[in-house]
């Protein structure tokens, strides 16, 4: 293989050959098993809960009613807003979608619309009107001083309101309520501004002010019912519920509790370095989930492995250049650097108040340099008994590499099946991964 060098100067040449002597170790490729319940019929499924009376009930002919549409990648989440346009019609409803993303998409209209067809969110393939504006309705303010707004199309136009969205751990906070029907409602459907007005609070006050601001969202909002979602821990469909309004902030918090259970995790307790192959908004909100990781920059999460090195190579199609997150990682390339759109990262870190996700980390010309690099950074690590582990992304927990001295750990959950022998790490003449 040939010497990269980070920049052409006899610097970069030097520590090249110096990286170059770092031995990598060997790994084998092992499936991890995950809680694996998933929905096989969406259409029937959307039917049943619409059918159910507090729901059926609430949709009259002649009807204007908005649906919400995030930009998170949720499983089938294109099948699930079709036929919940398909329901609505068939009720004599006029359903039209608007875009819950808060600031993303670049905070302009275009770049939502354009990341929902990345879905397969389209006005073609939903049948129906989307409507996405970044203009915002007032709709109140609360005891602590947050202002709250709403999408001035769905206030104005719809006479109802219905948000869609996952039920899951949230990457930043935790709580009772976190990633769910009620944050939609007070982030996402409050576009920049309203991201803006709750973020400027910071994530320690999450835990109370989400679900309070939801709310009293419900009480300003025509919102007759939501329906919550739920993954399994491959990242598949597995939960479909209408909840009425009265009910969605104690059911939320019931679904969070299921989805935090099916939820998939490294089942390791330390680790040297973790290799994350791709990162993006699609695979979480904050790039990696901090969950999977351990840590949220450079807080000690109660739950998962001990990482010392986090090194990451690629950001996602899908994620349209927003790189939020990348500050989480220790090490990355130089080609998911040049992947990265600075105005749409920085306009999300901005608005989140986290400039730390949009840093970038030591960067490398090539996979193998950046494990090198992180592997030569350990501390208090044996070098002939590396613990390292290669992921595809956070939200794909199911076939990984692991190094010798992590098999053992891995097979004794019983929750794993190695599937080689170990063998070092193989790269093309770019230094990149196969």
């Amino acid at each position: 293989m040939r010497n990269e060098a980070t920049e052409q100067s006899p610097g970069s040449q030097v520590l090249c050959n110096l990286l170059e002597r770092v031995p990598l170790p060997c790994w084998a490729p092992v499936r991890l098993f995950h809680d694996d319940e998933h929905l096989s019929d969406v259409n029937a499924a959307v039917a049943e809960q619409l059918a159910r009376p507090e729901c059926a009930d609430a949709i009259r002919p002649g009807m204007k009613i908005a649906l919400t549409a995030g930009s998170r990648g949720i499983d089938r989440i294109g099948e699930v807003l079709a036929a919940t346009v398909d329901q609505l019609k068939r009720r004599g409803g006029a359903p039209f979608i608007v875009p819950a993303m808060g600031s993303h998409g670049g905070a302009v209209a275009e770049g939502q619309i354009h990341l929902l067809a990345h879905y397969g969110i389209t006005e073609a393939s939903m049948g129906c009107p989307i409507r996405a504006s970044m203009e915002v309705v007032e709709v109140g303010q609360l005891p602590s001083g947050e202002r709250l707004y709403t999408d001035q199309l769905a206030y104005a136009e719809a006479d109802l309101i219905i948000p869609i969205g996952r039920v899951k751990p949230h990457t930043d906070f935790t709580g009772t309520i976190e990633s769910g029907l009620l944050k939609m409602l007070a982030i996402g459907l409050g576009k920049q501004h309203g991201a803006d007005s709750l973020h400027a609070s910071g994530f320690e006050q999450f835990p109370w002010l989400i679900p309070t601001a939801g709310r009293f969202l419900l009480k300003q909002l025509p919102v007759p019912f939501g329906i919550a979602l739920v993954e399994n821990g491959y990242g598949e469909l597995a939960l479909l519920e209408a909840i009425p309004a009265a009910q969605i902030e104690t059911r939320e918090g019931e679904l969070l509790e299921n989805a935090r259970q099916r939820m998939a995790r490294l089942p390791i307790e330390h680790l040297d370095v973790l290799v994350v192959d791709q990162m993006g908004k699609d695979v979480s909100g904050a790039g990696m989930d901090p969950n999977v990781l351990g840590h949220y920059y450079d807080q000690k999460l109660p739950h998962g492995p001990d990482v010392q090195r986090v090194v990451v190579l690629d950001l996602t199609s899908n994620s349209e250049g927003n790189a939020t997150g990348v500050g989480m990682a220790d090490f990355c390339t130089e080609r998911l650097v040049k992947k990265i759109d600075r105005a749409t990262t920085y306009m999300n870190q901005l608005t989140s108040k986290t400039p730390a996700g949009g840093r970038l980390p030591m960067t490398a010309p090539s996979d193998k340099l950046a494990i090198q690099m992180a592997l030569s950074s350990l501390r208090r690590a044996r070098h002939d008994a590396i613990r390292l582990m290669r992921i595809s992304s956070t939200k794909d927990l199911t076939n990984v590499w692991a190094s010798e001295a992590v098999l053992p750990d891995l097979v004794a959950t019983g929750r794993a099946e190695l599937l080689g022998k170990p063998l070092p790490p193989t790269f093309n003449d770019d230094g990149n991964l196969w």
